[in-house]
């Protein structure tokens, strides 16, 4: 699954790689950038990352004719301590444009895509991103994920090294994550287990921020994974398929 969205960002990577041989280096963006961090512990535990993503590889497109500004608006009016904004084109219709369009509520925005390389992280950073996700086995080795790491906190973005299993979970306190992301979903299968979180949050450490991401759509589940010790919930699918995302977020955050 992750080496046939590794061979779509190619074109990508192609043309940024171009563009710097010619002298063209992504400037670093000089707006508010707020804190994803400060976010966070503001809201949690069990603080809710909303996530705007048009498609997903197992279920299509999610949301006929969204409006990222609507969703942007409505996720800060109902609770969101951040929002996950997909900017991968081919399997979620995303776009980095979105980062741009989504900034206005002053909501930290974390950039989900496929990022693997350095000029990936120096695009993020021309954006009003706060956050990076940062998937630990697309990296070779720990000493890369490492460099990805730092290049993102040197323009003030946090690096959110996402896990899937106990290998990734080594790899990313190795090159010197804080931010890791428990990602529920098998991805041979594509099916979701919340166990996957259960198990892994009892290796948390001290000054470490916990993220427990896919398969939560009900309050009962936010309230458990907060009980357990995960700073935040990263939920997508399930708001981008609601009748009413905001009365769902709301729902979800505790906000009403």
């Amino acid at each position: 699954m992750l080496n046939k969205f590794r061979e779509a960002k190619q074109p990508e990577l192609e043309s940024l790689r171009k563009n710097f041989m010619e002298g063209h280096v992504p400037a670093v963006y000089h707006g508010e950038r707020p804190s994803f961090v400060d976010a966070i512990k503001a809201k949690g535990p069990g603080a809710i990352i909303a996530e705007f993503k048009p498609a997903s590889p197992s279920k299509g497109i999610l949301r006929e004719n969204i409006n990222p500004l609507d969703f942007a608006d409505m996720y800060a009016d109902n609770g969101a301590a951040a929002i996950s904004v997909l900017t991968e084109d081919k399997y979620f219709k995303g776009t980095p444009d979105f980062l741009f369009m989504m900034k206005e509520p002053g909501v930290p925005l974390l950039r989900k895509d496929f990022i693997f390389d350095p000029l990936q992280v120096a695009m993020t950073a021309s954006s009003p991103a706060s956050a990076v996700l940062l998937i630990a086995r697309m990296s070779g080795s720990a000493a890369e994920l490492k460099q990805l790491v730092d290049i993102a906190r040197m323009p003030g973005l946090a690096p959110v090294v996402e896990i899937f299993d106990q290998a990734d979970l080594d790899m990313a306190r190795e090159a010197g994550a804080d931010i890791i992301q428990v990602n529920n979903r098998d991805l041979k299968t594509l099916e979701v287990n919340l166990d996957q979180s259960r198990k892994f949050i009892q290796q948390k450490k001290e000054n470490e921020l916990w993220i427990c991401a896919s398969g939560i759509s009900e309050r009962a589940q936010v309230e458990e994974m907060a009980s357990l010790g995960f700073d935040a919930i990263l939920v997508g699918t399930c708001l981008m398929q609601a009748e009413n995302p905001g009365e769902k977020l709301a729902e979800l955050s505790g906000a009403k």
